[in-house]
């Protein structure tokens, strides 16, 4: 999962180990692994760094080239693994250039692997349009399952998980936030979205003010250090974080218009 409200101070350089690519890809040329040519869409952990997979760790070692969200944010966890690689970056402001070098780096019979900085590739992160032109120009793209902050947080939200609707980040605008909101409070499946502290008491507050004992979840800083779940009626969980400054990155899960029977909180 990206974070959509960046205040951090400006990030180091790659940590040693790792190189960022700034020459032309094709004057890299190509490694001698007898991984397939293709598209790797590599899912990285949502926080804790050990939740990768054996496999994921593997195809990174062996790819030619990593695309990366933000190849200082990828860097650390390469080199927390041991990792050695080649990382170019790939974001939407430079993708209109970088995507025409990976394809005819695919089309040579390339390796790539797509890593964001959290969670799984194109889902609310950059590498739509690098997937939509691979499977265009008719090349292989595999993926590697792993960490997601949508389906962690609607696990353990203690709401339906069948059937859910995931809406990405919530609109910056006030009246459409209201309106997404509203709908997410009829609808028949759980909802889940992404939602920055600097607007979850507004949030809350919609929630509140249309129905105040409609259940919610708010999960924040999910596999990190001080994950923390707060479950209950709109209006006692808009309390909480009215009385406490909410930080970190945070899920929100919104119950479906009729609760079953079963759930008793």
């Amino acid at each position: 999962m990206r974070t959509e409200d960046n205040d951090e101070a400006e990030q180091p350089p790659p940590a040693a180990g790792e190189v960022e690519v700034d020459e032309p890809l094709e004057n890299l040329g190509l490694s001698h692994s007898a991984l397939p040519a293709a598209l790797y869409l590599t899912a990285t952990p949502i926080g804790n760094l050990a939740d990768i997979t054996l496999r994921a760790l593997e195809i990174l070692k062996q790819v030619d080239l990593i695309a990366c969200e933000d190849t200082r944010h990828s860097g650390r966890l390469l080199s927390h693994h041991g990792i050695r690689a080649r990382l170019v970056s790939l974001n939407e402001h430079n993708e209109a250039r970088r995507i025409p070098e990976l394809i005819a780096h695919l089309q040579a019979g390339g390796r790539v692997a797509l890593v964001s900085d959290a969670g799984m590739p194109t889902v609310s992160d950059p590498g739509q349009r690098l997937v939509q032109s691979v499977v265009a120009a008719g090349l292989r793209v595999e993926t590697l399952p792993g960490p997601s902050a949508v389906l962690t947080a609607l696990a353990a939200s203690g709401l339906p998980t069948v059937p859910f609707y995931f809406g990405g980040f919530l609109p910056h605008k006030k009246g459409q936030r209201e309106k997404e909101l509203l709908a997410a409070l009829q609808r028949e499946a759980t909802s889940v979205y992404f939602e920055s502290p600097y607007r979850l008491v507004d949030t809350l507050g919609m929630i509140a003010a249309a129905k105040p004992e409609h259940r919610v979840v708010v999960a924040r800083e999910l596999t990190k250090k001080f994950e923390d779940f707060q479950r209950g009626p709109a209006q006692q969980v808009l309390s909480h974080f009215q009385a406490r400054t909410p930080k970190g990155e945070i899920t929100l899960v919104i119950a479906p218009a009729e609760l079953p029977k079963w759930i008793t909180w």
